[in-house]
């Protein structure tokens, strides 16, 4: 039916077309529910469709199916949560009405449907703050429901649902898991309900929930119900698995628990429930919040059991008082009339006889299955205990001739009494032995893991043989007519010792002993047709198992006395004794060992024998040399011998004989998980280490702590095979599969911590416990103890500085790979990383590299780190964006992300580099200071800024082209023109800082394709024209016409007479840089340097004396006015010696620019 599913409307037209309740009916509606169950999603459309029809109708066939579908629907199929929300909503109200039904059964399914919709409209509430109706009548369902737990005529059905009802308003109304990591999102619970929600009160709901738990604590004390009571405890464990916080609640409950309450119920009723209590607290100290309650458990456990066998004693004492009162009933019978009335006689006799005909017929047609079991069984009790045991036996034999089958043994009767009866003269017969028999075992005497069966092959034996204490009768064994010749007296008479044998012989005895078993196994091989289904009764087994007990059973020492002393005889004979003893064991382990994956069983039964027979054997002798770790450790040995002389020491990737061999021990030594570690480590054998550490991590509870430490601890081995085979081991687990997901994720933190920083040890404070505290508080954020940092055997204690990536990466790559399952770890890399140094963070920065790659630039983990990272990470977070974008371009979320961290945070210009050239230009202008500011002298800022402005600025249209980015930037309309960033460096050269200014523009005029003379010529033409001129203009001139010759004209003619018009000497920094300018460009700037007022003309030549002689000469061959001659031939003075003004070259301007 899965395979073909019908059409849902079409079979639900033809159910309603044959008469209603009819088997026509059913059998259509069967059809339909069982393709709605393969095929669901349907399922939906009808129930809302349906349930709205039938509701208001009396019972009927199609209502209860239309129920029990949506109860399906909503509790148990697979379709998506919020399917299953939409159709709680759609059904809620109607739900409500049926609680009201007449129709217990009605009711039922729907507390039943409402159980589960309860959560599902609670979590969808939680978010919707609009569906207040709905709230209401799901308040009102919760009151009704409520009403029926209390309701003392409510059926039991009704109530028990009502009661699973109440449990789940517990579950929901109640605080869920406070840990982040382990919470599930499909756990409703009070910690979702906001604290300003309209309509949904917080505490007023969780305090409710809490007494409504008291109520159910109330009620496992009170109630007389088995049934009630069985349904609490069995939600209970729901309830401690969800909500771990009120498990001590329920431990404590459970503990003080007596069946007080339920005196006179069947004790069968009463042992039910112990049961049920029983179950629920083994299962809590089995599960993962059990361990810190272990003794309150065991010690409830203990006092149950104590009362349930004094229980199980008066039951049993019971049972017999009703059968002793039973015997003496028909003891105390009247006895038969007296002779002299026979007529008296026989009218009785009648009617007895009509008495039991009509009783027999009664009985024919009487249904004992109405009755009680317990009943029953008094009265089969009873009428057995009424016949003497010669008399059942009797009846029995009569019984199997009268059908025919073979009769049993013969049986005489006991001797009866000699007394007279009128009808027959008793006949003495010979006397037998009673009888032995089997007492019937007493259910309220069986424990709860009875039936789990330990290791105790002693049991084997007593199944095989008679038991010692069975008595055969002397009849049997000596003949009654035996002479009295013939007869001996064994009173005085001892058994001849065997031969002493030699070594050879018994060596010689063995082996043929374990031939002849062999040969009797191939013989029964032969024989067997049909081969056991009983596990270790097959010819092999029984085999091994002798071959394996002749070896560590049959031999004692000093026969079959345990040694009483330690003198020298004492100690040469046990030393002879246990060298024949290893010398068999030997030879058994040389007979494994030559093909151990084939004889994995026998040396699995030949080790649990080992370790019972260790145990068994010192209860008796306290000086037992143990035998079992000894040949283990050989074992395990000679093993890897074995792997080590294989073809280039390297084992089948395919045998995990070894690893089923540890998995099944009794007992696993600590030196045998060290073994499994030097196994791991070895490259050519760790896959038997791993594969035997993860078996016993999944199937050896009580090893598995310690064998998931090992593989831990391998996860920070040096070698990067190994630690990557351990990581990729762990990584399976994580996340959901516990306890091994709490474990890894600890262990991974942990070591984690150990990069952070840690106070140094010679600062230590030395204080005594008073000032304990007070030194905690003075400790740096984010400094741990020495002593609180986990330790492996493969790290140093202390990482050492300068950091390597090896050793970092030994501490990060499990946190690394982890991180690729669950990002939340992200969160702690980014807050450690902020409390490590310097290197370490170097190195953080490159080994992330590969995880920011798998995550990509979408992941929401990520982005939202780089928005909230903590302080310190800031360098860790651009390391996270310039992954992002060294290879494409950035997207425009990851744009704004930045942009609007830049505003919100001062952060290092840095973050603007990697997405400067995907803003517009406004943009472009605000942070490219800010980007500018990086320069420091070194090489490395400088070249990043330099790409900066590749990517910024337009080239000029002579050589479009020529230049290339590797980048792919924005619109040509967006981008800067050189003119435009010049002018930008020298406007905002305060927010830069002069240095970097002075920098970023060399790095400007480094880019001769980009800042050509006519663009030298725009910037000075509109710098100069700026009110208020930059400090470094005059610095840039020099440096351009240092650069360019071709500008000298224009800076002579043009800018120097601006600078004149506009009081250059005003500014005493500009006024510097005017003179330093007219020299370098000198004679070309001395027609400019006459328009100078004489004050500052005669200053301009004070400072710069060589000048005179070039101006005096310029004077005198101009001719013009004598006076304005003369008086500037006064200015300059005579003439001198001084060398003539030369053209400045470029180191001449360089040294002269001011710093």
């Amino acid at each position: 039916m899965a395979g073909n599913p019908v059409d849902p409307l079409q079979t639900l037209s033809a159910a309603l077309a044959v008469p209603a309740d009819s088997k026509e009916q059913a059998e259509i509606l069967t059809t339909l529910r069982e393709s709605l169950e393969a095929h669901p999603n349907p399922i939906p459309i009808l129930c809302t469709t349906l349930i709205k029809t039938v509701s208001s109708a009396g019972d009927s066939l199609l209502k209860r199916w239309v129920l029990d579908l949506l109860h399906f629907a909503i509790s148990r199929s697979n379709l998506s949560n919020e399917v299953r929300t939409q159709l709680a909503s759609q059904s809620v109200e109607t739900l409500a009405i049926l609680l009201h039904d007449l129709n217990a059964r009605t009711v039922k399914v729907s507390i039943q449907c409402l159980t589960t919709v309860y959560p599902l409209l609670f979590r969808s509430l939680t978010t919707n703050r609009t569906l207040r109706q709905q709230w209401d009548v799901l308040s009102q369902c919760k009151a009704r429901i409520l009403e029926f737990v209390w309701s003392p005529t409510v059926s039991t059905g009704v109530k028990v649902s009502a009661i699973k009802f109440m449990q789940r308003i517990i579950i929901v109304q109640t605080r869920g898991i406070s840990d982040p990591r382990l919470q599930n999102k499909n756990d409703p619970n009070i910690s979702n309900v906001p604290a300003d929600h309209p309509f949904l009160p917080g505490p007023a709901l969780e305090a409710e929930g809490m007494k409504l738990l008291e109520s159910v604590i109330t009620m496992l004390y009170t109630s007389q119900n088995p049934e009630l009571l069985s349904a609490i405890l069995h939600s209970w464990s729901n309830l401690v698995k969800q909500r771990p916080a009120l498990v001590q609640l329920v431990v404590s409950s459970l503990s003080s628990w007596t069946p007080a309450a339920l005196s006179g119920l069947p004790a069968s009723s009463v042992k039910s429930v112990e049961k049920a209590v029983r179950i629920l607290l083994i299962h809590i100290s089995r599960g993962p919040h059990g361990s810190s309650f272990g003794a309150q458990i065991n010690e409830a456990l203990s006092l149950q059991a104590t009362r349930m066998e004094r229980a199980s004693a008066e039951e049993k004492a019971r049972k017999a008082a009703v059968a002793a009162s039973a015997t003496e009933a028909t003891k105390k019978r009247p006895s038969s009339t007296p002779a002299e009335h026979p007529s008296e006689a026989k009218r009785m006799k009648v009617d007895i006889d009509n008495a039991g005909n009509a009783s027999a017929a009664f009985l024919a047609s009487f249904d004992f299955t109405t009755l009680p079991i317990s009943l029953i069984t008094d009265l089969i009790v009873a009428n057995l205990q009424a016949f003497t045991e010669p008399a059942l036996l009797e009846l029995v034999q009569t019984y199997r001739q009268s059908r025919g089958l073979a009769p049993g043994p013969p049986v005489s009767g006991t001797p009866q009494p000699a007394h007279s009866t009128p009808e027959a003269t008793p006949i003495p017969g010979p006397s037998v032995e009673p009888a032995v028999k089997d007492e019937p075992v007493d259910p309220l005497q069986m424990d709860i893991d009875e039936e789990e069966m330990e290791y105790e092959p002693d049991r084997l034996n007593m199944k095989v043989g008679l038991s010692g204490d069975e008595t055969i009768a002397e009849e049997e064994i000596i003949p009654a007519n035996l002479p009295e010749a013939l007869t001996l007296n064994l009173v005085d008479s001892t058994l001849i010792g065997p031969n002493e044998l030699t070594d050879i012989e018994r060596n010689a005895l063995m082996r043929g002993s374990v031939g002849r078993i062999w040969d009797g196994v191939e013989e029964l091989k032969v024989d067997s047709v049909v081969p056991s289904q009983w596990p270790g009764s097959s010819p092999t087994d029984m085999w091994m198992l002798l071959i394996v007990r002749m070896v560590t059973r049959v031999a004692h020492l000093d026969g079959d006395q345990p040694p009483a002393s330690e003198d020298e005889g004492d100690a040469e004979t046990k030393v002879d004794f246990y060298s024949r003893q290893d010398n068999l064991r030997q030879t058994l382990c040389d007979y494994v060992m030559a093909d151990f994956p084939s004889r994995l069983r026998l040396v699995t039964t030949w080790m649990n024998e080992e370790w019972y027979n260790d145990r068994i054997r010192m209860a008796d002798d306290p000086h037992w040399r143990p035998n079992y770790e000894l040949w283990l450790n050989q074992v395990v040995s000679t093993y890897q011998t074995v792997l080590e002389g294989k073809p280039e020491g390297k084992p089948d990737f395919k045998d995990k004989a070894f690893a089923r061999f540890l998995l099944d021990l009794p007992s696993v030594p600590p030196d045998v998980l060290g073994l499994l570690r030097d196994l791991s480590v070895d490259p050519d054998k760790m896959h038997v280490g791993f594969t035997s550490l993860r078996e016993f991590v999944l199937e050896r509870p009580s090893l598995r702590a310690e064998a998931l430490q090992v593989l831990l601890e391998l996860t920070t081995h040096p070698d990067p095979v190994t630690r990557r085979a351990a990581i990729n081991t762990v990584r399976r687990w994580v996340p959901g599969i516990e306890p091994m997901d709490s474990m890894i994720r600890d262990f991974a933190l942990q070591i984690l911590r150990r990069l952070q920083k840690r106070p140094p040890k010679e600062e230590a404070p030395k204080v005594i416990d008073e000032q304990a505290d007070a030194s905690d508080e003075n400790m740096e954020d984010g400094q741990l103890p020495s002593e609180d940092l986990l330790q492996t055997p493969y790290l140093s204690e202390e990482i050492e500085l300068p950091a390597q990536k090896a050793h970092v990466l030994q501490h990060v790559e499990l946190l690394f790979a982890l991180s690729v399952k669950i990002p939340e770890f992200l969160d702690e890399i980014f807050t450690a990383y902020g409390q490590m140094e310097l290197t370490v963070q170097e190195a953080i920065q490159d080994l992330i590299t590969a995880l920011i790659k798998s995550l990509g630039s979408s992941n929401g983990k990520l982005l939202t780190l780089m928005r909230t990272c903590p302080p310190g990470s800031e360098s860790l977070a651009l390391r996270v964006l310039t992954i992002f974008t060294e290879h494409g371009r950035p997207s425009a979320q990851l744009v704004a992300l930045v942009k609007g961290l830049i505003s919100d945070r001062d952060l290092d210009a840095r973050f603007l580099i990697p997405i400067i050239a995907e803003m517009d230009k406004p943009d472009i202008l605000k942070y490219l200071p800010r980007i500018v500011s990086i320069l420091n002298g070194q090489q490395e800022p400088k070249n990043l800024v330099r790409s900066v402005f590749s990517s910024v600025v337009t080239t000029p249209p002579q050589t479009f082209g020529s230049v290339s980015s590797n980048l792919p930037r924005v619109r040509q309309s967006e981008l800067l023109t050189p003119a435009e960033l010049m002018v930008l460096l020298h406007e905002a050269e305060k927010e830069i800082g002069l240095k970097s200014a002075i920098e970023a523009i060399g790095v400007c005029f480094s880019m001769t394709d980009v800042f050509r003379s006519e663009i030298l010529a725009v910037v000075m033409q509109q710098i100069v024209d700026e009110p208020v001129l930059p400090v470094l203009f005059l610095r840039t001139v020099i440096q351009a016409v240092t650069t360019y010759r071709t500008l000298v004209g224009f800076v002579s003619t043009t800018l120097l007479s601006r600078l004149i018009t506009k009081k250059i000497w005003q500014n005493p920094h500009l006024w510097e840089g005017f003179i330093r300018c007219a020299k370098v460009i000198a004679p070309a700037s001395f027609g400019a340097l006459l328009q100078l007022p004489k004050e500052q003309l005669r200053e301009l030549v004070d400072k710069q004396p060589s000048l005179k002689s070039g101006l005096r000469e310029f004077v005198t061959k101009r001719a013009g006015n004598k006076a304005r001659v003369a008086g500037f031939l006064d200015i300059f003075g005579e003439d001198d010696d001084g060398p003539p003004v030369a053209p400045a070259t470029p180191d001449v301007v360089a040294a002269s620019v001011p710093a």
